[in-house]
């Protein structure tokens, strides 16, 4: 089974900068995605970024030109570089991995990421 454990959360200032890392295990299929969503309290899980059989990613307006993301050297590794940080980042974010073809989810625990003003 597909385990992904989420990393690098923190609280930082607004203006600050953090990285999260995503490390995925178990997985036995070559087709796939790989992103990072968000969810804050009270409201619905939004993507923030994927990236479709290692294609270009893309980004929610919402984050466009602050968060990058990336794989590492290893594929099963993916990153969320998070720069210029606003209070309405703070969330609790979650790494996904989606099996193309049969329609499968796997998810990670969640990070928290909390900005202050």
């Amino acid at each position: 089974q597909v385990q992904l454990v989420e990393s690098g959360g923190g609280s930082v200032q607004a203006g600050g900068s953090l990285r999260l890392s995503c490390a995925a295990s178990g997985i036995t299929f070559s087709i796939y995605s790989m992103g990072w969503y968000r969810q804050a309290p009270g409201k619905q899980r939004e993507l923030v970024a994927r990236s479709y059989s290692g294609g270009t990613p893309t980004y929610a307006d919402s984050v466009k030109g602050r968060f990058t993301f990336s794989r590492g050297y290893s594929k099963n590794i993916m990153y969320l570089q998070m720069n210029n940080l606003k209070p309405e980042d703070t969330a609790v974010y979650y790494c996904n991995l989606a099996r193309i073809g049969p329609s499968n989810d796997f998810w990670g625990q969640g990070t928290q990421v909390t900005v202050s003003s």
